[in-house]
């Protein structure tokens, strides 16, 4: 076989094959248990109907030793022995296959036990080399459970101690073999047709298992279906909720969420090449055209004007591109698995002191009455207030209020300008990227339309939460984040 060549399993593949092979063994293992107990149980309570009737006859025959006749019943194998004499008084039953009228089989009494008491015990069938008749129960060389009785003579009268052709001191005693021939046919008749009816059993149950879980799988084969045939250029498709209520349906709600995600990933990455499209083709275009016009006209150009544009559609490029290459990364880093404590107070105060206001005549303001320590990037929460910030200076009329507060288990932190403010209806849309709104506070000058989307998404790494606040006066942005315990002092 070739190396490369992937080893061939014998377990099948099929999961209906492999559920009616799981099943089918599963009862296999159940039927050989319920088999092997009947078998026990059923020979035990043979046995026991053997032994009963064995016991049954003993003392019939007892009762007629007592009243002076020779047994003549042939139900089961006994024999009637005496002491002092060398023939047996009685047998029958299949006795007579070992010739006891010759000489008696079982063992004379030794020694007299109490008349009325049943001894029960293991006793070997000696075996007979010279005789004529045949042993057709074949007891010869066997051992057998045997019942015996002892009868005193005393108990008889001369007459009945004569008719027995006993001596009057002679020792009687009653055997009576008890046979598990019949236990055995019994059992193993059930046997057959235990294992005819387990591999009848086996079969069906299979099957049936084999055809549930196949009908079982036809949703998920329809499902299999349905997905393949969703391409990038087409993930609208949706699979068929059935209507019943068990695993299937929860399958297939969740490949519909999965595959509604998806179109709206990729809905949304359409709109955001398109909108990154069509940033960077503006100020691609305004530099390519001052550039072409300075060089069509270079004796009538003003050069350093032309440097200025060009130098500030570069920074707009630079900006943009930055920011575009941020937020690639935001989607395909992960958290920080071992964050560091940050003070935000201390950052807010400091970004506050750091900020260039020179364009515009703007009062930025920081309100903090503690230190508030939160887990996480310093350089990440550094970009996220700044962003904060330079959104809000873009709007704001006056002023620009930082407030950063300690509440329970929380640290929450505002930023507030007193700009137009944004409607209500459009309080989520601003966190998009490349969103741009029809009001005053969408002529977003020097901005790239990416720092709230870039603030929103370095809270959500962080475990926070950023959103719009009502205000009856301009916008509020609200930070919401865990509280960390304050370091521990060196």
């Amino acid at each position: 076989m070739n190396a490369t060549e992937p080893r061939r399993r014998w377990w099948p593949r099929s999961v209906r094959v492999r559920t009616a092979l799981a099943v089918a063994s599963t009862a296999a293992v159940i039927l050989a248990g319920i088999g092997w107990w009947v078998h026990h149980d059923l020979y035990r309570q043979s046995t026991q109907i053997a032994e009963g009737q064995a016991e049954s006859q003993l003392w019939s025959l007892c009762a007629q030793l007592r009243l002076g006749a020779i047994p003549d019943s042939n139900t089961v194998p006994y024999e009637v022995v005496a002491s002092g004499r060398r023939s047996a008084v009685a047998y029958g039953g299949g006795m007579d296959g070992l010739d006891p009228g010759t000489r008696h089989v079982l063992p004379t009494p030794s020694q007299t036990m109490d008349p009325g008491v049943l001894t029960r015990g293991p006793l070997r069938i000696p075996e007979r080399r010279h005789h004529s008749i045949k042993d057709y129960l074949g007891l010869a060389g066997g051992t057998y459970t045997v019942m015996s009785a002892d009868i005193s003579t005393d108990e008889l009268s001369s007459d009945k101690v004569a008719a027995l052709g006993v001596a009057p001191d002679a020792k009687l005693r009653v055997y009576v073999v008890v046979l598990p021939r019949t236990a055995e046919k019994v059992t193993k008749i059930t046997d057959l047709l235990l294992l005819r009816a387990g591999l009848v059993s086996l079969v069906l149950i299979a099957a049936v298992a084999y055809f549930a879980v196949r009908i079982a799988l036809r949703p998920v084969e329809a499902i299999r279906v349905l997905t393949a045939s969703v391409t990038a250029s087409n993930p609208r498709e949706r699979v068929t909720v059935p209507a019943a209520g068990h695993e299937i349906t929860a399958l297939a709600t969740t490949i519909n969420t999965t595959l509604q995600r998806l179109d709206t990933a990729a809905a949304q990455q359409r709109r955001f090449v398109a909108d990154a499209a069509h940033e960077l083709r503006s100020p691609l275009t305004t530099l390519l055209a001052s550039l072409e016009v300075a060089l069509a006209y270079p004796e009538r150009t003003d050069w350093p004007a032309a440097a200025t544009t060009a130098a500030r559609q570069t920074r707009r490029l630079q900006a943009l591109a930055e920011d575009l290459l941020l937020l690639a990364r935001l989607d395909t880093r992960a958290p920080t698995a071992d964050p560091e404590t940050v003070d935000l107070s201390a950052l807010a105060s400091r970004l506050t002191e750091q900020y260039p206001l020179a364009a515009r005549p703007l009062a930025l303001t920081c309100d903090s009455t503690a230190p508030a320590h939160v887990h996480g990037n310093l350089d990440e929460y550094e970009r996220l207030l700044h962003n904060l910030i330079d959104n809000a200076a873009r709007h704001a009329a006056h002023r620009i209020q930082i407030t950063i507060r300690n509440q329970d288990a929380w640290v929450v932190l505002t930023v507030h300008d007193d700009g137009p403010g944004v409607p209500t209806e459009d309080a989520e849309r601003i966190f998009e990227r490349f969103v741009r709104l029809d009001d005053a506070r969408s002529r977003d000058h020097g901005g790239t339309g990416l720092g709230l989307a870039i603030a929103r998404d370095l809270a959500h790494r962080h475990r926070a939460t950023l959103t719009l606040t009502p205000r009856t006066l301009g916008a509020c942005f609200q930070l919401r984040l865990p509280r960390a315990p304050a370091p521990a002092e060196e």
